[in-house]
């Protein structure tokens, strides 16, 4: 029989407002928005707990938040002070354990199965990190404990802020039974809705369907939702992950219309997002051009070339050919996205051509 893992998801608290209010102590005890400005289509990437008793939340537009506090205090995001404290926590997850998967600059999981630390508890080494954590940057974290990543995230989320909570494995299967599918890992929006026409709502509707229909339904996924429902997630925690793309977007204050201008903008993209990958020590070879209209519908259009992304003016003809059988030039548009994927590490991809800085456009 397998041994018992040992899991740890540390989720750190309204992580960005967190920081803005240890550095500005005029923000503290405020409701804080961290994103765009009010009277910007901007929206918010975090909010203080102040705020989040207004029902304001991440993700929501930042013209809404201000309607549901108008004395909310609103700030640009700081990324590197975010990512300065990011990498203070992540030497502290180093101190208990090599292996630990970052998500994002606030979050990772732990595995402590091989510690021998504070007798070799899960529980015990989590309160420790939360300990060391709040000592070293002033920030407060969660945590959740139990012997997968899948219950381990969904323990930290229950009595957050500062909270700590443990479900062992005899707990895992019951708990899993009484949860909301929408908190399943990989329960995403489409899946939602499918689950709901099908009558599945809980984790015990899920569990009560064979293997054959949930894979019938919802293809090699069956698999994995057959499994979770009875908290089962074999996902080993990965101490490197190669990230699989990179993407910056922008939101225009006034809607832009002219085919020239949004080329323009997307040049620009592209050159932040070509500077993100070669930070990393990585290259691309797909480009995803995202197009946001005037009345919210979004397209998006994609290209692999045989050769590593490394410059932006040779781009020029492929950005043009991707907005081709658009409304470009025809609509207004709102919202310009650059994605870069299908990365390889820069060492190993000599075998592409590059693209010259400064070729022919």
């Amino acid at each position: 029989m397998n041994a018992i893992r040992k899991i740890i998801h540390i989720d750190m608290d309204a992580f960005f407002a967190a920081i803005e209010q240890r550095d500005f102590p005029q923000y503290r005890n405020k409701p804080l928005i961290v994103g765009g400005a009010p009277n910007s289509r901007g929206v918010v990437a975090t909010c203080s707990y102040e705020a989040r008793q207004y029902g304001i939340h991440s993700a929501m537009p930042s013209a809404h938040a201000y309607r549901l506090c108008p004395q909310a205090i609103f700030v640009k995001p700081r990324f590197d002070a975010y990512q300065q404290a990011s990498i203070a926590i992540r030497k502290i997850f180093a101190e208990y354990t090599d292996l630990f998967e970052p998500l994002s600059l606030d979050e990772a999981y732990l595995d402590v199965s091989n510690t021998s630390l504070h007798q070799g508890s899960a529980t015990l080494i989590a309160k420790a990190i939360k300990a060391a954590i709040k000592q070293e940057t002033q920030l407060i974290a969660s945590a959740g404990v139990s012997y997968n990543k899948f219950l381990a995230k969904i323990a930290s989320d229950i009595n957050k802020p500062d909270g700590l909570y443990l479900i062992t494995p005899e707990q895992g299967a019951d708990f899993a039974e009484q949860l909301p599918v929408e908190r399943f890992h990989g329960v995403g929006k489409a899946t939602l809705m499918k689950m709901h026409s099908l009558g599945i709502k809980t984790g015990k509707d899920l569990k009560e369907l064979p293997l054959e229909m949930l894979l019938h339904y919802f293809g090699k996924s069956g698999l994995h939702y057959y499994s979770i429902s009875r908290g089962i997630d074999n996902r080993p925690v990965n101490n490197y992950r190669i990230r699989k793309s990179v993407g910056v977007e922008v939101t225009f204050q006034q809607d832009i219309k002219l085919k020239q201008d949004v080329i323009t903008q997307l040049q620009k993209l592209l050159e932040k997002a070509l500077s993100n990958v070669a930070e990393k020590q990585l290259v691309a070879r797909t480009l995803t051009v995202k197009i946001k209209y005037h009345d919210f519908v979004q397209i998006t259009r994609s290209r692999t070339l045989p050769y590593a992304l490394t410059a932006v003016a040779p781009i020029r003809a492929i950005l043009e050919d991707l907005l081709k059988n658009t409304d470009i030039g025809r609509r207004n548009v709102r919202l310009l996205g650059i994605t870069l994927s299908s990365l390889e590490n820069k060492s190993g991809q000599a075998h592409f051509r590059q693209m010259d800085l400064f070729g022919d456009c």
